[in-house]
């Protein structure tokens, strides 16, 4: 994962592109939000929601999920993009591979804020 916060142009080349420990990529990222990809999830269950400390905004690129947040379902599918803002508990229910590209602020690689929940 590259980082650009000096001023300077990034590129994070595809092989160079980290792994989360949930499956995401690490796409490129500055001091304010950064980029992942989700390439073809397989399908699953929603665990427990989850409330995350930073807004998320994706759009998806093939596949089928739902994303549940309360009393609330969307249902995502190819060109559908969408919203989470900070603090609000949600899940995704991955119903055929999903692939989807996702930006994070501030950056949820950073101080281990995407860790997978406990």
């Amino acid at each position: 994962m590259s980082e650009t916060t000096n001023g300077q142009v990034g590129k994070v080349d595809a092989p160079d592109a980290g792994t989360g420990r949930m499956g995401q990529h690490h796409l490129a990222a500055g001091s304010r939000v950064a980029m992942r990809l989700w390439d073809e999830q397989p399908e699953s269950e929603g665990k427990p929601e989850t409330a995350r400390d930073y807004e998320t905004v994706g759009y998806v690129v093939a596949g089928q999920a739902r994303l549940r947040a309360g009393s609330q379902t969307l249902e995502l599918g190819p060109g559908d993009s969408w919203v989470v803002p900070a603090g609000v508990a949600h899940t995704y229910e991955i119903v055929e591979p999903f692939t989807a590209v996702e930006a994070t602020s501030p950056p949820a690689q950073q101080q281990d804020r995407d860790a997978p929940p406990a």
